[in-house]
């Protein structure tokens, strides 16, 4: 019997790579479980990689071809499947987070990134890389814009963030610049689109104090947990640490202001930073 073909990179490759995944396993008579013994990973990530919402690497498609008796397709397909925009520490969160159904963040610094606007996300990239080419900025910027089309779309995913009062409060860019990231904010939520919430400082210690927290979930994989600190990243497949995570950002969601009561304060602060564009 032929082997499957080589995949062509311009079509989804990562959607495309998992699809031939499951194939090759079901026609091997192995379960998910089965497969990932020898890998020395679980059910659940073998789900992920078939579904597209994780990325095969090289020694993983190495070990997968020699279990299935693929013929090195694995291997030669990955590098097209995980060609990626963004930083490595963020892709594979990056395009999980495209295909998740129900996206929840708790966001302790900054406005979330599918939240920026090309003003404030240019500022961040500028603080992040003061002496990079301009060119690189717009690259960053592009694709931060691009993931933020998800958005787009009327209803999926349902996106459901907790902004810590230090995000409306620390000035990025100037006050022009916040005003008009926080009247977008704004006009999600009155449009219906996203449930933004507000964690005052007033309200303490809490249980994500050590950074920024994304927990994703798919119609056809199970849960995804993200957290990252500057210039790193770790997404977490382990159903007991995801279980934890979201016990983290309920206790965080908890603690926070009403969605009414936050729209106000962002409206209330974005009323400040407009006043304060228009000082002599």
């Amino acid at each position: 019997m032929p082997g499957p073909k080589d995949l062509d990179p311009s079509t989804s490759p990562r959607a495309l790579l998992g699809a031939e995944l499951r194939h090759a396993r079901e026609n091997a008579g192995l379960s998910q479980r089965e497969l990932g013994e020898p890998l020395f990973v679980s059910a659940s990530f073998i789900g992920q990689l078939e579904s597209g919402t994780r990325r095969m690497l090289p020694d993983i498609a190495r070990r997968i071809d020699e279990i299935l008796g693929t013929n090195g397709f694995f291997e030669r397909n990955c590098k097209a499947a995980n060609k990626s925009r963004y930083p490595d520490h963020f892709a594979e969160a990056a395009e999980a987070e495209a295909v998740a159904t129900t996206i929840r963040e708790y966001a302790p610094q900054l406005i979330p990134g599918l939240l920026q606007t090309e003003a404030y996300a240019r500022a961040v990239f500028r603080a992040y890389q003061p002496t990079a080419p301009e060119e690189t900025i717009d690259e960053l910027v592009e694709a931060r814009l691009e993931r933020a089309r998800i958005l787009e779309d009327p209803t999926e995913p349902l996106l459901w963030t907790v902004l810590d009062e230090a995000v409306l409060r620390r000035e990025v860019g100037d006050g022009s610049v916040m005003a008009e990231n926080l009247r977008h904010v704004a006009a999600l939520i009155r449009r219906h689109r996203i449930i933004a919430q507000v964690l005052p400082f007033g309200a303490g210690a809490h249980p994500s104090m050590g950074g920024a927290l994304k927990l994703m979930a798919f119609a056809d994989a199970p849960p995804l947990a993200y957290f990252e600190g500057p210039g790193t990243g770790q997404l977490e497949d382990a159903p007991g640490a995801v279980t934890h995570h979201e016990l983290a950002y309920d206790l965080v969601a908890a603690s926070a202001l009403s969605p009414r009561e936050s729209l106000a304060l962002i409206e209330s602060v974005t009323e400040d930073y407009a006043h304060e564009e228009h000082r002599p």
